[in-house]
Parts: structure tokens; sequence; C-alpha cells
């Protein structure tokens, strides 16, 4: 039995996927705002608050383990709703929650031990999303573009480790836009609006971040806004990012001569 913990983009459904093909037995916390997972009898739409609910649901499944999918939204703590066990560990959600959005994962990863409750991998049933070293297209990066990527990549790795952000965009060595909360795809639509050609997108984790749960995420959007944008490339982490779509997406940059290179 596999705890899923879902959140939303394309990711948790792929997940949920592969499961159900392997025939796995298993149950959804459904962490979506719009509780994305109604229609599968085994979700529970549950908010983060009721973690005695939370917790006692793991153990009634008799689960061991469970794993994190998809962006979760960090929560306003002022609208959960907590049970008894919530209450407890209220002090520690809200000490995460100023630290940043990935901090609360963290810290409910940490809870999960305590219980002895282990996070695998979201990946784990899916590794076939992963995408080893080397540029996967025809159109590579020059050397110049290698400065940039470097640069880029140090940047990244000395941003918060406790928030979401896992991306950027570089242009002859000067960081043109991060990532916010609100994702690559706002950073990207900005990026088009100011007009500037020829940048490269960086998605890769943060040199701290917890890789059982919010890996960076890529597919055939990210792609499209990149065209819109003007990117002349993506750079992404060996092993380390969630690929979607990978064939259409290859397919797709090499038509519009974007390079995806993997490092």
């Amino acid at each position: 039995m596999i705890g899923l913990f879902l959140g939303s983009t394309d990711f948790p459904k792929i997940i949920l996927n592969t499961i159900q093909k392997k025939k796995k037995k298993y149950f959804i916390i459904d962490l979506t705002k719009k509780n994305t997972f109604k229609k599968d009898k085994n979700s529970h739409f549950i908010s983060i608050g009721k973690f005695g609910k939370i917790l006692n649901l793991i153990k009634e499944k008799k689960c061991k383990k469970v794993l994190f999918a998809g962006k979760i939204d960090k929560p306003k703590i002022s609208n959960l709703k907590f049970d008894v066990k919530g209450i407890y560990y209220l002090p520690r959600i809200i000490k995460a929650s100023k630290l940043g959005d990935a901090a609360i994962l963290k810290e409910l990863i940490k809870i999960l031990a305590e219980n002895k409750i282990r996070v695998i991998k979201s990946n784990f049933y899916n590794s076939e999303l992963t995408v080893s070293k080397g540029n996967i297209t025809k159109t590579k990066p020059s050397k110049i573009d290698f400065v940039n990527i470097k640069k880029g990549i140090k940047a990244l790795y000395n941003l918060n480790a406790h928030n979401h952000v896992q991306g950027l965009v570089i242009k002859d060595n000067v960081i043109i836009k991060k990532e916010t909360t609100k994702g690559t795809k706002e950073m990207l639509q900005i990026i088009n609006k100011i007009n500037i050609k020829g940048s490269i997108l960086i998605k890769f984790p943060k040199k701290k971040q917890d890789l059982r749960a919010d890996l960076p995420t890529v597919g055939l959007d990210t792609l499209k806004d990149c065209k819109k944008a003007n990117l002349k490339g993506i750079v992404l982490k060996s092993n380390q990012n969630i690929f979607i779509n990978k064939k259409k997406c290859i397919n797709y940059a090499n038509k519009n001569k974007i390079f995806i290179n993997i490092i």
C-alpha cells in the first residue's frame, strides 16, 4: 500500500496512472485546492491541518511509505482547520511557513518520519521521466551559452532552499528574471512581454532541496512558452528534473531550434 500526497500539475496524474497500471494498492490525500482527484474512490480530500486524521488514515491503511507529487501551494495558516494532532504540530508548521513553501513540505516529511512513515522519491514509479546528462536536441549551446548557464546555476544554488523557486532566465551574463511562487509559466510570459530574445531558461533544484518532493518539472507547455518568449534553450539537472512528454518536447525543440541541455 502506497499513500499519495498529490498536488496540482500533470505529474501526479502520470504517477497515479502508472500505479493503477501496476495494480498497486494506493490511497490519495488530495492536497489540491479544487479537489482534483474527487472521482477516485481511493481519494481523501483532507486539510493539511487535520494531521491527526491524515496519520490515522495512513495507519488504518497499514501504509509504511508515501510519496509527494505535484505543486502543493503554501497554505494560509489562518484559514486552516486543525484537529488535536494538527494543533500539536502547529508551532512547527508556522515556523516552517515563515521560511518558505518548501520548508512546510520538509517539516511534514520530518513529522511522517517521526511516525515511522517513510517518504520515497516522487519519481520512484516513473524513473522514465528523468533524463541523463547530455544535449538531447539537434541545436546545441555555444561556449558563451555555457558561461551564462554556469552563472545561472550558481544563482539558483544561492537562493533560499526553503522556497519553491526553481527556475530563472539569463542572457548576456545577466539574470533577467527569477521564478516566483506563481511558477515558470508566469515568468516566461513576463519575458515574452519585455521582448528579450535569445535568453536561456534554467530549471534546476536548489542546492539543499529535498529531492523526495517538489522536483522541478518541465513539459510541452514549457517548451511552447519558451518559443513564445523567444528563448534559445533550456537547461535541466541530470536525474533531478521531471520531464513530461519527453519525445514530443524534443521534437518540438528540434523543429523550433531550441536546445535542451542536461547537466
